[in-house]
């Protein structure tokens, strides 16, 4: 059984992609220093699939520690999670993005590089389209940002990039994620913040079961049929077998590679608290609020090309997106 190191794998899409991992016949092992993430997120693991993980505490920008778990494991490939991710929070710290999301994956590669690891999954991110050219977007739209999380992205790929030109052995498949939303369908495992979230579906799920009183909708005035911003939404399941797509269907084939992965339809904030109402039978009020600074009006993914490649695509609509959120909130309202 292959073993898989999974930086951030305690956190929202890490633990998703780790039961994938388990339903493909490979071994995840965690690395997360748990600062946005929970360690019973261990235990929900094992509840829904019987299985122990190997968890180790630490920091990504610990190289020799990452060096000795990834040889100790004799792992054969890394999914790497591990990164700040507020859009808002990082143009306010910027050089604390950069140093732990560019220099905490410059040391992740180092170790590889010492330990004879030469194949990396990164999770990327829409946002290193910034504001777009034009919709849906596909893997040929020019890289740029809009903010200092985008930018760490779209650094990383280029050190991925120059990475796999200059050694042969290299390969680096970049996943480009829209937004993620959902749980698994046990209602055991789903998105579990610390503190205030950052994404709207798990705020639209704490004003639902009263966790808190409403809802920011930050900018009405957008370009968009209701004024709202508009987003390609995923259910996490799709997107974690995305990635064991990803080791799978380009097993054995050296460069860098990057897929979108999205479901091509793009919601706005007011449909996606209706459909969350809807599906939760609570009403969600919500306060409209100044637009964030780094925001774009409308994104969302022409996700053709991971479906030749890899053949992935996403199969969950948003009923289902938001009815997984719904149980997997209301079974863990204050989360885990």
């Amino acid at each position: 059984m292959d073993k898989i190191l999974v930086t951030g794998g305690m956190g929202y899409i890490g633990s998703h992609t780790c039961l994938a991992l388990l339903e493909s016949g490979f071994e995840p092992v965690i690395f997360d220093n748990l600062s946005n993430s929970s360690a019973g997120v261990l235990q929900q693991i094992y509840t829904i699939s019987g299985q122990v993980l190997s968890f180790v505490e630490g920091d990504i920008r610990d190289t020799a520690l990452l060096k000795q778990v990834l040889i100790k494991h004799q792992c054969v490939a890394v999914i790497h999670f591990a990164a700040l991710k507020a859009v808002g929070e990082s143009t306010e710290q910027p050089h604390r993005y950069y140093d732990n999301n560019v220099g905490g994956t410059l040391s992740l590669l180092k170790a590889m590089e010492e330990s004879a690891v030469r194949n990396i999954v990164f999770s990327s991110s829409a946002t290193v389209y910034g504001d777009p050219d034009y919709i849906p977007i596909d893997e040929r739209h020019p890289i740029r940002a809009t903010n200092p999380y985008g930018w760490s992205k779209v650094m990383v790929e280029q050190i991925l990039r120059d990475t796999c030109a200059s050694k042969a052995s290299w390969q680096a498949i970049s996943l480009r994620y829209f937004n993620p939303v959902g749980a698994h369908d046990s209602g055991l495992l789903g998105e579990n913040p610390m503190g205030m979230p950052n994404n709207l579906m798990p705020f639209i799920a704490q004003v639902a079961v009263g966790k808190r009183e409403y809802l920011q909708v930050f900018g009405d005035d957008y370009p968009t049929d209701d004024g709202t911003g508009v987003r390609d939404y995923i259910h996490v399941m799709d997107l974690a077998a995305g990635h064991v797509q990803a080791l799978q269907g380009k097993r054995g084939v050296k460069g860098f590679y990057a897929y979108n992965l999205g479901t091509g339809q793009g919601y706005s904030v007011l449909e996606m608290v209706n459909s969350f109402s809807k599906e939760s039978g609570q009403a969600i009020p919500y306060r409209v609020a100044d637009r964030r600074s780094g925001d774009i009006p409308c994104s969302y993914a022409d996700p053709s090309l991971a479906q030749r490649e890899l053949d992935w695509q996403a199969s969950r609509d948003l009923t289902q997106m938001t009815a997984d959120v719904w149980r997997w909130q209301s079974k863990y309202p204050m989360g885990i």
